[in-house]
């Protein structure tokens, strides 16, 4: 089994969390009405997440390949949809996530190139997580 460093989230009141990863520390919260606005939601530190991995995973494979890319920028949105909507998806009835990406890739970069670091994306760690089955096994303390 392969795990991961213990990411520690806590809450005193209200829907503000603090968040702790090692040394790293950052607040997530809901906008106003809901919340207080300190920090980004719960979906769009899921969006940063797949955003810094495929931006990551891109620019690794582009180093490995020589390929001339200088800039990468990852835009994400998250929305629901109606399944029916979705013509290439499994489940055809009640709402689906659906996630937005587009990737802004700067560079020397021919179409050909283009075309694998696409694929490549696609092969990002936390795209893999978010494709797969995903066991959530939860416990009360």
């Amino acid at each position: 089994m392969i795990t991961s460093d213990a990411v520690v989230v806590s809450s005193d009141s209200g829907l503000s969390q603090n968040i702790v990863s090692g040394k790293h520390r950052w607040i997530a919260d809901e906008p106003v009405p809901i919340g207080t606005d300190t920090g980004p939601s719960p979906y769009e530190l899921l969006l940063g997440a797949l955003g810094a991995c495929t931006s990551m995973t891109l620019r690794l494979y582009a180093q490995r390949k020589g390929m001339d890319l200088q800039r990468i920028t990852v835009t994400l949105r998250h929305s629901r949809i109606h399944a029916e909507d979705c013509t290439d998806c499994e489940t055809k009835e009640g709402l689906l996530d659906r996630i937005d990406r587009e990737i802004e890739l700067s560079g020397n970069l021919d179409e050909a190139q283009k075309l694998q670091l696409l694929e490549i994306a696609k092969r990002c760690p936390v795209h893999r997580t978010l494709n797969s089955e995903i066991n959530i096994q939860t416990s009360v303390l």
